[in-house]
């Protein structure tokens, strides 16, 4: 939820010499981790984000959309929440009932506090300070998650007035929350309403990174109005990756009252120079932004025309985003129950389709359930699930032949090659192996014309 921006300041030319200087030394949490401005998951292999925010904080009873999201080839969500100075506090078992939901669907969790939004110009915002304090009181349900879980101390912790203090005001928290023995990787967001066009997040982040005394912080720029050039969105994130910090775009969007963003820029350059982003937002807009909702009600059977672009677009989520290798040994539970102290209602359905056409496997084989996630003109994606039998397999094999003339242009989580119209599509090194019952999925975007019939499937392990 975004408010209107002043014009941008003129830029702060200070040099960067001493930010280049800083060493990073190895990280030995057990969790993620930061080196050489990059941020590594707890397998040690480069984790990328590819993922969107979540308004969970105002929205508890859409359980659903982690699942969702996921669907749609996520590999992260950022998910709301409050520390109840601004609005219903999220309680220590709703947070890990979030953190369950994040790992059942195979997710990294980045959780934010959202009170802090705008401080010093908004007077309901709320300090840094009190959103450490909110942490700290929730600790015992973060410790031991450190494989999964990243906090973002508190969203857009400043508005346009105020924000000199935001190099302090953030060193100080890390202190606190380093002090009470959390290790996870911190996430910081930017002042001026996240979108820093006076430069004191970029001209300062080395001397907060210096202030954590385990280096494994990450920055988070919002990327508006503010940013509505590729010279300016290169310009921004390149000194970042010049310096050795490492930085994510925690939000942005397609348009927004204050301008409108370059999202094919940003986009691009995060995809090519390895840098993490996360979209602004799944559903539940207002305030006159209804427009950044990528879904609408909800319901992924109807992604906005935004929802369209960041999930299935050029350097979208469905095609750049990987998996962190932390899952790689795991398979999916079952989605865990929503929170006693949450009063659900009734989530959106996806339109019925036919049952899809599954072969029973044999002991030991494996089954493969195919599924249109998602269509429109002309598109459509389509999702398969992997089910190991009654015995552990190293890897499967799924073939199909579409009937209609389909065509598959993309793929995700999976080797796929045909032959005409017959597809194969064999596991990658990190979804081969599944225990007796157990589950992968694997998804892909494809092309229609008239018709778009459901295919058999076959699946064979080995």
């Amino acid at each position: 939820m975004k408010k209107l921006l002043s014009v941008a300041g003129a830029a702060l030319l200070t040099a960067l010499a001493a930010v280049f200087a800083l060493g990073q030394p190895a990280n030995a949490a057990t969790g993620f981790s930061v080196s050489n401005g990059r941020l590594y998951d707890a397998g040690g292999v480069e984790f990328v984000m590819r993922g969107v925010n979540h308004a969970h904080t105002w929205y508890p009873q859409q359980t659903s959309s982690f699942a969702n999201i996921k669907a749609l080839g996520a590999n992260t969500v950022r998910v709301v929440l409050s520390s109840g100075d601004r609005w219903t506090k999220n309680s220590a078992a709703d947070v890990a009932n979030v953190i369950s939901l994040c790992k059942a669907n195979r997710m990294i969790c980045v959780l934010e506090v959202h009170d802090t939004t705008g401080y010093g110009e908004d007077g309901a915002a709320t300090t840094l300070a009190k959103a450490t304090d909110y942490w700290l009181s929730i600790a015992d349900v973060l410790k031991g998650q450190e494989k999964y879980v990243i906090f973002n101390i508190g969203n857009e912790p400043f508005g346009n007035q105020g924000y000199s203090a935001w190099t302090t005001d953030t060193s100080n928290a890390i202190k606190r929350l380093r002090a009470a023995g959390l290790t996870h990787t911190i996430m910081v967001d930017a002042p001026n309403w996240g979108q820093d066009w006076s430069f004191t997040m970029r001209d300062n982040a080395g001397t907060v990174f210096a202030a954590d005394p385990q280096r494994n912080t990450v920055f988070s720029i919002h990327m508006y109005g503010v940013f509505d050039t590729a010279a300016e969105i290169s310009d921004y994130l390149g000194r970042f990756r010049t310096a050795g910090l490492p930085i994510v775009v925690g939000e942005f969007g397609f348009n927004h009252s204050d301008g409108n963003p370059d999202e094919d820029a940003i986009m691009a350059y995060a995809q090519a120079n390895g840098i993490g982003y996360l979209g602004w937002s799944w559903s539940g807009n207002g305030g006159g932004v209804e427009y950044l909702d990528m879904t609408t009600a909800f319901n992924p059977a109807q992604l906005t025309s935004w929802g369209q672009r960041i999930f299935n677009g050029a350097n979208g989520i469905a095609a750049t985003s990987r998996e962190a290798s932390v899952y790689a040994s795991t398979t999916p539970t079952a989605s865990p129950t929503v929170s006693p102290t949450v009063s659900p209602t009734t989530s959106p359905t996806v339109s019925p389709t036919p049952p899809p056409p599954t072969t029973p496997p044999p002991a030991g084989g494996c089954t493969a359930t195919y599924t249109v996630a998602n269509s429109w003109q002309g598109g459509f994606q389509g999702e398969v699930k992997v089910t190991a039998g009654a015995a552990a397999i190293t890897g499967w094999t799924v073939r199909w032949t579409f009937a209609n003339g389909q065509s598959v242009t993309q793929a995700w989580n999976a080797s796929v090659s045909n032959s005409g119209s017959a597809y194969t599509a064999r596991n990658v090194d990190y979804n081969g192996r599944l225990g007796a019952g157990a589950s992968t999925t694997f998804g892909f975007i494809g092309s229609w014309t008239g018709t778009n019939s459901t295919p058999a499937t076959t699946c064979t392990a080995s």
